[in-house]
This record gives structure tokens, sequence and C-alpha cells, in this order.
């Protein structure tokens, strides 16, 4: 079973013509953040999104614009040292950026803590773990009282740097409500052709995508194009290799959204030609053994 294709709004310059591209196309997730789009995202989505009632909105808790930061900083949400940061995780300023991103969009249905590892670095992993626990705590709050669907972690490099893992984050959320009967529901990381640990590891039975899919947690691959630049690196002979005919970008996508234990590939197609073209491709799956050839060769390259 192939990832379903969904919009991702990271780097979008025209957010609103992306999700009604997207959206016009089928796409059931719509992917944000706060921060995207110069902190414009959230408003250049709602009219959008709210001709279609069906599609399922995502968005994040953690980074922040400058505009944000002097806001929360004039609200007494931050001090001036963690606005200048441009990155939080401490629980007032959670609740505030959820509650600032459901009056912008209209309604949510999952957030993302956003690179909870951006401050982790050179941080004892027990005091970082601590900084995940208090965000999964307000978002439970949120969870609890029905204005969110749930919560997960959307993260660059804490899963393969071994600062956080998914059994880690399930401990987290239950200690953040107190019992079994958690909200965290998704895990958002990147899946590509460049980043393809999650790919080989899932091919072999194991790694955080597995991990996460048998505890019931929905998975999202960000970055499949790695910013666009793997394109550049599709030669002719890789694309045949993956499937013969297909365009480098959809080539790519295929490979990323065929990844095992992988339910959403998000892409940041913003013209129909290009979505129609990946989701043509990502209807006919790569099997694991064509998919193993594929990783193989680049590992051997």
């Amino acid at each position: 079973m192939t990832a379903a294709l969904c919009l991702g709004t990271y780097r979008v310059r025209a957010v609103s013509q992306a999700a009604r591209t997207a959206l016009a196309a089928g796409s059931p997730w719509v992917d944000t953040a706060p921060n995207y789009a110069r902190g414009l995202a959230h408003e250049e989505l709602r009219p959008v999104i709210g001709e279609y009632p069906t599609v399922r909105v995502a968005t994040k808790t953690g980074f922040f614009t400058a505009e944000q930061g002097r806001t929360a900083l004039t609200e007494g949400v931050l001090t001036r040292e963690e606005a200048a940061g441009r990155h939080s995780l401490e629980r007032g300023f959670v609740r505030w950026q959820t509650k600032r991103s459901l009056a912008a969009l209209g309604r949510v249905d999952l957030v993302f803590v956003h690179n909870p590892e951006h401050h982790g670095h050179g941080l004892d992993r027990a005091v970082l773990h601590g900084r995940v626990r208090e965000a999964f705590t307000a978002l439970e709050e949120f969870a609890h009282a029905g204005r969110i669907g749930g919560y997960g972690v959307a993260t660059w490099s804490g899963l393969t740097s071994g600062a956080l893992s998914v059994p880690e984050l399930l401990t987290l959320a239950r200690q953040a409500v107190g019992s079994a009967e958690h909200h965290f529901t998704a895990l958002q990381m990147p899946v590509s052709l460049i980043m393809d640990a999650p790919i080989t590891q899932a091919l072999n039975g194991g790694g955080p995508l597995v991990q996460a899919k048998d505890a019931g947690v929905i998975t999202f691959g960000s970055a499949p194009l790695h910013g666009g630049g793997l394109i550049d690196a599709m030669t002719p002979e890789l694309v045949n290799l993956i499937r013969p005919g297909l365009s480098a970008a959809a080539a790519a996508l295929l490979a990323a959204g065929s990844c095992p234990g992988l339910d959403v590939v998000l892409t940041s197609a913003s013209i129909r030609e290009h979505w129609d073209d990946a989701a043509k491709a990502l209807a006919a799956p790569l099997t694991a053994q064509e998919l193993r050839r594929v990783t193989d060769e680049l590992a051997d390259g």
C-alpha cells in the first residue's frame, strides 16, 4: 500500500493556490505551521479549508516568527530571551500558540510538536524529554476538551540523532496524561532517497515508522524531494530503475511513498499537472523488492 499524497505548505509561496490545487485533487490532509509563509499560512489556508469540510488539518507548535514572538512577549507569554530564540516548548507558550492556531484556521485535527530537538543540542536527554512532556501536557488539555483530535511530533533529526525514540515519545505521552489513554496519534519525519534511513529500516522490519505503525500512530513523510535538491540528483538511470517514463519528481515521490509503514507523503506541488503526475505514480506503489533494489543501488553508488 502506498502513502496518501497530501499537501505540505513548508516553503510554499502561494499557500492558498497550492491548497486549492491539492484539495481539488483530493488531498486528505493539509500540513502547515504558524511560522510558514512568513507567518501568514494559517490565514491563507482558512478560506480554502472552509470549502472542504472533510479535509484534515495538521499544524505545529514550537517555532514562531519574529512578529509572533513580539506579540507573545507583549502578552507576557515569553521572556525577552525566549522570544529571541524563535522556538519554545514551554507549556504556557504551547497553549497560547495552539489557541491562536485554532482561531486562525477555524479547526485543527492535529498539532505536531515542531522539531523538539531544536534546542536539544548539548542538553541532557532528560531535560529535552521534560520539555517534550510539558508540551504534550498542554496539548492533552486541548485534546481532552475536544478542541483538537490529537497531537504528535514532527522532527527533522530527533529520531535519527538518538535524541528521541518512538517508545520514549509514547512513554512521555502516557506521563503527560497520567494514564495509557493519551492522544499521541501522529509522527512526522523526513523520508526520501537522500534521508533514506527510515526506508531501509522499514524494509528490514524496524525503525521509527514501523514502531509508530505498530503503536497505531499515523505516519507522515516530509521532504520527499529534500527541498527540491533531490531532483537534480535523480539521474535517468535512477529514474528508470524506479519506474521508466516518470519525471524525476514523480520517481522520487514514488520511492518515498512506497516506504513500508508510511501513511502520508507530503508534497508542496502547487500546479495541478505536477500534482496529477505524482498521484498517478503513487497509484501503483513499488513492491518491497523493487524499493530495496533502489536503496541497494544508492548504497552501492
